[in-house]
Protein backbone atom coordinates (compact mmCIF):
# COMPACT_ATOMS: atom_id res chain seq x y z
CA UNK A 1 0.00 0.00 0.00
CA UNK A 2 1.47 3.34 -0.95
CA UNK A 3 1.80 6.32 1.38
CA UNK A 4 -1.34 8.09 0.18
CA UNK A 5 -3.51 5.04 0.79
CA UNK A 6 -1.90 4.48 4.18
CA UNK A 7 -2.81 8.06 5.10
CA UNK A 8 -6.35 7.50 3.85
CA UNK A 9 -6.73 4.34 5.94
CA UNK A 10 -5.23 6.08 8.98
CA UNK A 11 -7.69 8.96 8.53
CA UNK A 12 -10.55 6.45 8.34
CA UNK A 13 -9.47 4.62 11.48
CA UNK A 14 -8.69 7.74 13.51
CA UNK A 15 -12.08 9.23 12.68
CA UNK A 16 -13.90 5.92 13.22
CA UNK A 17 -15.69 5.96 9.90
CA UNK A 18 -16.60 3.02 7.71
CA UNK A 19 -15.33 2.41 4.21
CA UNK A 20 -18.88 3.13 3.02
CA UNK A 21 -18.87 6.62 4.58
CA UNK A 22 -15.38 7.30 3.25
CA UNK A 23 -16.51 6.23 -0.22
CA UNK A 24 -19.46 8.62 -0.04
CA UNK A 25 -17.19 11.47 1.12
CA UNK A 26 -14.81 10.83 -1.79
CA UNK A 27 -17.58 10.28 -4.33
CA UNK A 28 -16.62 6.72 -5.23
CA UNK A 29 -18.18 3.31 -4.69
CA UNK A 30 -17.59 1.33 -1.50
CA UNK A 31 -16.03 -1.43 -3.58
CA UNK A 32 -13.48 1.07 -4.95
CA UNK A 33 -12.34 2.01 -1.43
CA UNK A 34 -12.19 -1.66 -0.47
CA UNK A 35 -10.04 -2.52 -3.51
CA UNK A 36 -7.69 0.41 -2.85
CA UNK A 37 -7.19 -0.46 0.81
CA UNK A 38 -6.77 -4.18 0.09
CA UNK A 39 -4.13 -3.45 -2.56
CA UNK A 40 -6.07 -4.97 -5.45
CA UNK A 41 -5.97 -1.74 -7.49
CA UNK A 42 -4.43 1.71 -7.16
CA UNK A 43 -6.24 4.98 -7.65
CA UNK A 44 -5.59 6.69 -10.98
CA UNK A 45 -4.01 10.15 -11.11
CA UNK A 46 -7.34 11.99 -10.94
CA UNK A 47 -8.45 9.88 -7.99
CA UNK A 48 -5.10 10.46 -6.28
CA UNK A 49 -5.56 14.21 -6.70
CA UNK A 50 -9.01 14.05 -5.10
CA UNK A 51 -7.76 11.87 -2.24
CA UNK A 52 -4.96 14.38 -1.54
CA UNK A 53 -7.41 17.27 -1.71
CA UNK A 54 -9.79 15.46 0.67
CA UNK A 55 -7.04 14.64 3.17
CA UNK A 56 -5.66 18.19 3.00
CA UNK A 57 -9.04 19.70 3.75
CA UNK A 58 -9.79 17.12 6.44
CA UNK A 59 -6.45 17.50 8.19
CA UNK A 60 -5.81 21.16 7.44
CA UNK A 61 -2.32 20.41 6.18
CA UNK A 62 -0.40 19.28 3.11
CA UNK A 63 -0.35 15.54 2.37
CA UNK A 64 3.10 13.96 2.10
CA UNK A 65 3.78 12.05 -1.10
Amino acid sequence: MDTLLKQLELYRLENKITQEILAKDLGVAFSTISRWLNGKVKPNKIQQYHIEKFLNSANGKKVKK
